[in-house]
């Protein structure tokens, strides 16, 4: 069984490593997701291609809307799934409008200007925002927007995974509520922002720690 970590935007793979100490004894795959095309479908078939066998798979935000994608093309390798700050949906218009906002601030500020008007968005507490493990690629960034803006509605396949899917949110995401997810598994981690994995790790820790467990 293979663990299969998708990172968020606008950070990159390094974002996992308060979680490779629930990982010792799997094998662990965390691929960088810019740079495989321009829709979620093409990353998805990127990375099927560099994983073999069962998986469970990790996904924090855009890397949850990989996650759905990959699990449309494989279903029957997907062993467990776990999402945090993520949602099945596509995009609504008003949504969509905020993805060419992100589009023209990139293009004018760099992911300078981008790092500093998500750090509230991403994080309930900003000591916790580490700029080091920004993607600071503006080209990769801005196809990684647009993939995330052009995204399949994904809700029948999270409900196709009944009982292995799981979400996760924090109390204080801007992007998402355990309201939301009222319909499937849905745990909230309290004191959070967008990206429980780094705010809280220990508790996401656990959490993970949990899942892997049962799956």
């Amino acid at each position: 069984m293979t663990v299969l970590l998708l990172h968020a935007f606008p950070l990159d793979e390094r974002m996992w490593e308060p979680q490779r100490d629930v990982l010792p004894g799997h094998d662990v795959v965390a691929p960088r997701l810019y740079g495989r095309g321009r829709s979620m479908s093409a990353w998805a078939e990127s990375v099927e291609g560099e994983t073999v066998g069962e998986l469970v798979v990790v996904g924090a935000s855009m890397g949850g809307y990989a996650a759905l994608a990959l699990a449309r093309r494989v279903p029957e390798r997907m062993r467990g799934m776990l999402l945090l700050g993520s949602r099945p949906d596509a995009d609504s218009e008003e949504r969509r409008a905020g993805r060419a906002d992100t589009i023209d601030l990139i293009r004018r500020e760099g992911p300078d200007g981008l790092w500093r008007s998500m750090v509230p968005k991403l994080f309930h507490d900003a000591r916790k925002a580490d700029e080091r493990l920004l993607f600071r690629d503006p080209d990769g960034l801005v196809e990684a927007v647009e993939a995330i803006r052009d995204r399949e509605d994904c809700t029948d396949v999270a409900r196709s995974l009944g009982g292995r899917l799981q979400f996760a949110v924090g109390e204080f995401d801007s992007f998402v509520s355990a309201q939301d997810l009222a319909q499937f598994d849905v745990r909230e981690v309290a004191d959070a922002g967008h990206l429980v994995n780094l705010e809280r790790p220990d508790t996401f820790n656990d959490l993970l720690r949990e899942f892997l467990d049962r799956v």
